[in-house]
């Protein structure tokens, strides 16, 4: 068997490489070579794969406003942010990062990756177990490759189109898992087309039912589908893997119990058994779980929602009715963390303080099934959709109607940006593929000190740049210019 190096156990890290390695930034420590199949489940069960998204990508979007200089929640005091998130909020041109910063989404995305490569790679040369085990155990790695390569590509290439995607720059295509290879930058359509492959080849592997959210079974396999095809401008066959993977599992939980207590983590609680709002694994919504990457798993406390999302929570709400979305996970004028009550009037901070799915769930589901209707199919379908999500998270809410299709399509994506609002690039993602619609469009906003910001529609700066680390050891590696 081919020697390869890897991580066994839950907790053991990554380094960086030397030179020699052309993308990954990444070297296991700990080695041996993996002879049985146990091994393998090891590696899949290591608890880093679970951290996948980072949450830095909103700073870009029309999501956030950053704080003032000296503000009152110092969290979100402008100074203290990141310089790669102030490059970020201010449409910086050119690279992001500082040269010795590292990536929280290019580093771990590749160290996951590098893992699901060795299982897909070798495991079914092991002897000691079944070919129906292997085989279910290299499609999960399948489907965990997939949904790494389909985040990279939406954050560090433009926006999937048909026309230009065999030869848009995309990210390299890592298959092996032999890190002295030198590696590729492939295009846009290459890497959606090893996405669409690994999900196709593992589902008919997969278990139709998993243990537990952290295993990605057919569900999650025809949701990510779902998501990739919405993606790729496919509805037709969106809509066909959103309802398969509803078929599973259509559930969705009520916010209309919660409220909101002193504290940060656990200050959404159930007013009735006093539990907390439940993390993301534990969710009934949840068919995969994925979470924020360890050095970016959010942005609790440090933005504010920006003006155009909170007139997006106004729009649309009956007289009487509270969404329990803009009530719960963000703090309106004023918030307590500690002892003293701080004030910032006429803002609203983002503090959820919840381990919110980053995977694939059935709220997700149900907003791509509706949009898919709405543009290829029946508009009451769609809203009917809609109004069933609404029902579970705005208390005393009216059901919405459309005239046509147009009609529920914008309703539909209004209420896309209130559901999806900062968590990880779902927003970046929605933007660059609508703003490829001029009907849908934008310009993006952001202002500090008195000074106004704009990111026009289809700007290059939506593209965010290879990481400086990685741009040292492959100085010939093609960029965009943004």
């Amino acid at each position: 068997m081919k020697k390869i190096f890897i991580l066994l156990l839950t907790g053991a890290s990554f380094a960086t490489l030397p030179a020699c390695n052309k993308y990954l930034d990444i070297k296991p420590k700990g080695y041996t070579i993996p002879e049985y199949f146990d091994d393998y489940q090891k590696l899949m069960n290591n608890v880093s794969l679970v951290a996948a998204v980072g949450a830095y990508p909103a700073y870009i979007t029309d999501d956030v406003e950053a704080g003032e200089d000296n503000d009152v929640n110092q969290s979100a005091s402008y100074p203290f942010l990141s310089v790669y998130k102030r490059n970020l909020y201010n449409f910086s041109p050119g690279q992001i990062f500082e040269q010795n910063d590292s990536d929280p989404q290019w580093n771990p995305s590749y160290a996951n990756i590098f893992v699901y490569n060795t299982v897909i790679n070798n495991v079914m040369k092991v002897a000691d177990a079944s070919e129906q085990e292997k085989k279910r155990l290299r499609a999960q790695a399948q489907v965990s490759r997939a949904f790494e390569y389909l985040t990279l590509v939406n954050i560090y290439a433009e926006q999937y189109d048909p026309a230009s995607a065999a030869n848009a720059l995309g990210v390299p295509l890592v298959l092996t898992e032999d890190i002295t290879r030198p590696y590729e930058r492939k295009s846009v359509g290459a890497v959606y087309a090893q996405i669409k492959q690994d999900l196709e080849e593992a589902l008919p592997n997969l278990p139709d039912k998993v243990l537990n959210t952290l295993k990605p079974g057919k569900s999650a396999a025809y949701g990510l589908l779902c998501r990739v095809n919405l993606y790729m401008g496919d509805y037709k066959a969106s809509l066909e893997n959103a309802n398969k993977a509803l078929g599973v599992n259509n559930t969705l939980m009520s916010y209309a119990a919660y409220d909101v207590q002193k504290g940060t983590w656990g200050r959404v609680f159930n007013s009735t058994d006093k539990s907390s709002f439940p993390e993301g694994h534990l969710n009934k919504e949840t068919i995969w779980f994925r979470s924020g990457t360890p050095s970016s798993s959010s942005v609790f406390r440090e933005v504010y929602a920006n003006p155009d999302l909170i007139s997006v929570f106004k729009k649309n709400l009956p007289a009487g009715a509270v969404d329990k979305r803009f009530r719960l996970f963000y703090c309106d004028g004023e918030a307590l963390f500690g002892p003293d009550k701080i004030f910032f009037p006429g803002r609203v901070l983002w503090a959820a303080y919840v381990d919110f799915n980053l995977g694939v769930g059935t709220s997700e589901l149900y907003l791509n099934a509706a949009e898919a209707e709405a543009r290829t199919g029946s508009k009451d379908r769609a809203m009917q959709l809609i109004n069933t999500l609404r029902d579970n998270r705005i208390v005393n809410n009216q059901p919405l109607t459309a005239a046509n299709n147009e009609e529920a399509l914008r309703l539909v994506l209004e209420e896309r940006r209130r559901e999806l609002a900062m968590m990880g690039y779902n927003r970046l993602a929605d933007l660059k593929r609508l703003n490829k619609d001029a009907r849908f469009a934008k310009t993006v906003t952001h202002t500090h000190n008195g000074q106004t910001y704009t990111l026009p529609a289809n700007d290059k700066r939506y593209v965010f740049p290879i990481p400086p680390k990685v741009l040292a050891m492959n100085p010939d590696m093609p960029q965009y210019e943004r």
